[in-house]
Formats: structure tokens, C-alpha cells, sequence
């Protein structure tokens, strides 16, 4: 098995809308309504939406390929880019989405890597990020890489509000 990072550009942004919306479907249409995940698709990967993301200064975006095939993302957000203003000492973790087919590979451990290596390249003292609240797999894994809880926030799926936890990973 070959795996490698690698920089996602304008020139991607078909293929990068597709594997968001079928690692997003994958992972949370189960416990959220057709109507919301509809309505949550259409507007977080728009193609106009994903061109305005991908032309931020402030945010890099990475597919992970598996034998050359697109097994899943990675969306970093530095400066004004992240979600919340966590100070320019931060970098976010925006996005670390693995397609079902390729998870328990350690792939996201891989993307992960990315993350704090990048996070060491730009001189930031902490990497964070947010995550349902009703996420455990997700929730275990940041875990076990050594974030903790601190805090949450709202996020929007279509008209039901739920909690994302804010977890933050201090840099040595």
C-alpha cells in the first residue's frame, strides 16, 4: 500500500467537492435527517463555496491517496481562516475527513502527522480543533493523539443546532 499527501489546488476542486461530500454523507447522515445533511451539503461544498476556501490565503488543503486513489482530506486554517479566533499562534484542523472504505488504516493518523508538522513549519504553539459532540470515534482518536477539551461551540446542521467540542493540542 502506497499512501502519500499531497497539496490540493483550484485545478482539484471537483474531485475535492466529491470526496467531502462522501466522507461528510459517510460519516454523519445516520444520525442526522436527510433534509439537514441535504440542506448542509448543498451549502458547505458548493463548487462557489469550495473555490472561495481554496483561494484563502490562510488555509491549505491536502487529499490522502491510497494507490494513487483519493482516500480522504485535510483542510488547515491559520490567522483570520480559522473558525474561531484562537490568536495567530494556532493553526485549525478544520477538516481531517477519511472515506469509510479506508478507515481503521491509520490514515488519519497520517493526516494528523500533516498537521502537526506543518502546525512545527509555521512556528504555532497549538493545533485545534472542533467535534460532535456525538462523534466517539473521532472523539477517541484526537484523544489518544493528545488534545484535550477546551471548550465548544455551536454548529449548524441545517435547522438543528448541535455542540461541537473544541479540542487543543499544546506544541513543544
Amino acid at each position: 500500500m502506497t499512501i502519500e499527501i499531497v497539496p490540493c489546488g483550484l485545478k482539484d476542486l471537483h474531485e475535492l467537492r466529491e470526496i467531502s461530500i462522501e466522507t461528510f454523507r459517510d460519516t454523519f447522515a445516520d444520525r442526522n435527517s436527510p433534509e439537514n445533511m441535504r440542506e448542509y451539503l448543498d451549502k458547505a461544498f458548493a463548487a462557489r463555496q469550495l473555490e472561495s476556501e481554496l483561494s484563502e490565503p490562510h488555509s491549505q488543503f491536502f487529499f490522502i491517496l491510497v494507490d494513487k486513489a483519493p482516500a480522504g482530506l485535510l483542510k488547515l486554517n491559520t490567522g483570520e481562516a480559522q473558525s474561531e479566533n484562537m490568536g495567530e499562534d494556532a493553526l485549525e484542523i478544520e477538516r481531517i475527513y477519511i472515506g469509510r472504505r479506508f478507515q481503521k488504516q491509520g490514515l488519519g493518523r497520517y493526516l494528523m502527522n500533516k498537521a502537526l508538522e506543518t502546525a512545527a513549519a509555521e512556528r504555532k504553539t497549538k493545533i485545534w480543533l472542533g467535534v460532535w459532540e456525538q462523534n466517539e470515534n473521532a472523539l477517541a482518536f484526537y484523544r489518544k493523539m493528545g488534545f484535550v477539551q477546551t471548550g465548544a461551540h455551536s454548529f449548524w446542521m441545517g435547522d438543528d443546532e448541535q455542540t461541537d467540542l473544541i479540542l487543543t493540542k499544546t506544541l513543544d
